[in-house]
């Protein structure tokens, strides 16, 4: 009798712990409607870089804009920068990248870096240095494009807005916007340089690539080249880039198991199929010594 009650109350102490491991879980769920916590789930950068395949190094250019392309590792973000600024940003996919840049007058030094989705950086590609003959030198200083975001999603049929940097060059400014997702590049005036905001309302899915052109009054240009996401299910190459929202720093929300509470729960469980075998055990041995029918 003893036992039974041991087991009684051992199979209570087990509910209890159990009601209280799971508390929060299901409080979350209840709370959220989803099933799980949500954190950062951290993993090593990036072992292998990109390449820069074109252009040559030691290659000369006297137009704009110039395509630097190469090899890549899936599902990560490639950086190309010249004499270390940022020049434009391409989605790596099937292995490999394109994108469109602009140059500075004279030598540029060209290198790639790519970037996980939480935007840790891989090793830095091969350096080639380039050079931009430049045929309107003379005409005033060259107008240049950056962003603080070389990536940035919003979901479908949302509107995303992008701040876009605009230095140099005289004004006004005619500037063209391609989405990327086949409809018409929107054009902008801008009288003088500073940060200037565009937007889009992407219909579908999907990883575009966007390109900025801006044409000073003088007919210098510039280009800049971006990654637009349009969140929601994607091909396989392109699923890792629309795991998030977040594309400001890059980070990556995924759903995380709590394990704990099971690996503390098996033991106890173990434990009280054990202890409950050796009662039945001990009452048939009880039953034999006595006499009386096992069943």
């Amino acid at each position: 009798m003893t036992n039974k009650r041991f087991i009684i109350a051992f199979a209570g102490l087990l509910v209890a712990v159990t009601g209280v491991l799971f508390m929060p879980v299901a409080k979350a769920a209840e709370e959220s409607g989803s099933v799980g916590i949500e954190g950062k789930i951290s993993s090593p950068p990036p072992s292998r870089g990109a390449t820069i395949s074109i252009p040559g190094n030691g290659q000369s250019f006297n137009t704009l804009p110039v395509t630097v392309s190469g090899l890549c590792p899936d599902d990560v973000l490639v950086k190309l920068f010249k004499n270390n600024v940022f020049a434009g940003s391409a989605q790596c996919r099937n292995g490999s990248y394109s994108i469109v840049i602009d140059l500075f007058t004279g030598q540029n030094e060209l290198v790639a870096r790519v970037f996980d989705a939480l935007d840790q950086a891989g090793p830095d590609s091969n350096i080639v240095t380039v050079t931009f003959n430049d045929p309107r030198a003379g005409t005033g200083t060259r107008p240049t494009l950056t962003s603080n975001f070389a990536k940035r999603g919003a979901n479908p049929k949302q509107t995303l807005d992008w701040p876009i940097i605009l230095s140099g060059g005289t004004g006004p400014y005619a500037v063209s916007v391609d989405w990327g997702d086949g409809t018409s590049a929107d054009l902008i005036s801008l009288g003088f340089p500073g940060t200037f905001n565009i937007s889009h309302v992407y219909e579908n899915p999907g990883v575009y690539n966007i390109i900025i052109k801006v044409t000073d009054a003088n007919g210098n240009v510039a280009f800049l080249q971006l990654v637009g996401i349009a969140n929601g299910p994607l091909s396989q190459e392109d699923a890792a880039a629309a795991a998030g929202n977040d594309q400001a720093n890059g980070t990556k929300q995924q759903v995380k198991i709590l394990w704990q509470p099971a690996a503390i729960l098996i033991p106890l469980i173990l434990s009280t199929f054990w202890l409950g075998r050796k009662y039945q055990m001990k009452v048939l041995r009880t039953k034999i010594e006595r006499g009386d029918r096992p069943f």
